[in-house]
């Protein structure tokens, strides 16, 4: 992906006030993928981790005039479409949107977190109008429920990216249906958390902004779901109900699309030495193995550094390349006339490593681990 402006993400959603959720989730997830938020808000919303207590709409015309203005002079990448409030917003947004030529992602907001309803059913009804605009629909289960199932939906062509958070078990499956033959499916295990509020505006904003931003559909999933899961697992602690996520945390990981600079291991023969060196230099400990000689480390932008006990040094160096999309990228560089030590295996822990010596003959690693480099089953 070349450098350049930020892709320019319209938000049209409605505000949380407790930022967990709504604009406030979309803003943050834009902006710490490289986007540039823009909102059409509405409505407002008095809520919390508990719930929501109070919804005041925005006037029809008013989310149309904020579309407007915003289209008309900074321009649009691609939409992102949350929370519409009732029927006539909904049609007023899918009349202004016909007009517009770029990614939709519409996550039709129905029921929050807490159970409470947020659309009443005329306005499910006139969300029809808005699926057949988008580039995908992204419901949970309770709402593609609502919206009428899985089969009504595919039988009418709308694409569908369905979240299984709702199901029971302790795997989440997320079923994407395109056309017939062109289906994926990602299955990753339930991160053990109660702060998940702002989970499904997360992903589809996510989403939004990797389209917009010129990527192909499956790797801005791809990409969309490993920010939720990190911001998950980063996710302060708000509140005595369902919490807002960490989004402000998410580093390396899930930022990058193409070949990320993110890991370098050293080697060390002094083992406890090496651990307490790194320490006193202000990275934070994350695995800490002295049986197997291996330490690793995080600094606070994300990146990962570890030691291995070694009596051979200088051999012991080995540099990271990380990609989200591995062995297509190593299939292209093998065909450039690069030759692989390793092609691309799964690894015992947890990554999928190729390695290869550059003209110095030093080791590099072209690997994808996700969420595992910096949140493995043994992280301290």
């Amino acid at each position: 992906m070349s450098k350049g402006p930020p892709a320019r993400i319209l938000i049209i959603a409605g505000s949380d006030s407790g930022g967990g959720a709504g604009i406030q989730a979309d803003i943050k997830t834009v902006t710490m993928l490289g986007g540039h938020a823009m909102t059409a808000v509405t409505a407002i919303t008095a809520q919390n981790t508990l719930g929501v207590d109070a919804v005041h709409l925005v006037p029809t015309q008013m989310v149309i005039d904020q579309i407007s203005a915003v289209v008309s002079d900074i321009g649009v990448d691609a939409v992102k479409i949350g929370m519409i409030g009732n029927a006539a917003t909904a049609h007023a947004v899918a009349d202004c949107l016909a007009e517009i030529s770029c990614p939709i992602i519409f996550d039709p907001v129905m029921v929050a977190t807490s159970g409470a309803v947020l659309a009443d059913a005329d306005s499910i009804a006139a969300f029809e109008r808005l699926m057949r605009l988008a580039t995908l629909t992204t419901p949970n289960l309770p709402e593609l429920e609502a919206l009428g199932g899985k089969d009504a939906l595919l039988a009418q062509s709308f694409p569908l990216l369905i979240k299984g958070g709702h199901a029971d078990g302790d795997d989440i499956v997320d079923r994407l249906y395109l056309a017939p033959g062109q289906n994926e499916s990602w299955n990753d295990v339930r991160i053990p958390t109660r702060n998940t509020h702002g989970t499904g505006c997360t992903l589809a904003s996510a989403v939004a902004t990797g389209l917009g931003q010129g990527m192909e559909l499956v790797p801005a999933i791809e990409r969309a779901r490993l920010f939720v899961r990190l911001a998950l697992r980063e996710a302060p602690g708000f509140g005595q109900g369902h919490g807002p996520m960490g989004h402000q945390l998410v580093r390396e990981d899930a930022m990058v699309a193409g070949p990320s600079l993110n890991h370098v291991t050293v080697g060390c023969r002094d083992y406890v030495a090496s651990v307490s060196f790194y320490k006193a230099l202000g990275l934070e400990l994350i695995v800490d193995s002295p049986s197997n000689g291996y330490a690793r480390f995080e600094a606070p932008n994300g990146v990962t550094f570890s030691v291995h006990h070694s009596d051979n040094i200088a051999s012991s160096i080995i540099v990271y390349f990380e990609s989200k999309r591995l062995d297509a990228w190593v299939t292209e560089l093998a065909s450039q006339g690069f030759a692989f030590e390793q092609l691309p295996q799964d690894e015992s822990w947890g990554w999928r490593e190729a390695r290869l010596l550059d003209p110095a003959g030093n080791i590099v690693c072209l690997y994808s681990a996700g969420e595992n480099r910096r949140f493995p089953d043994w992280r301290i």
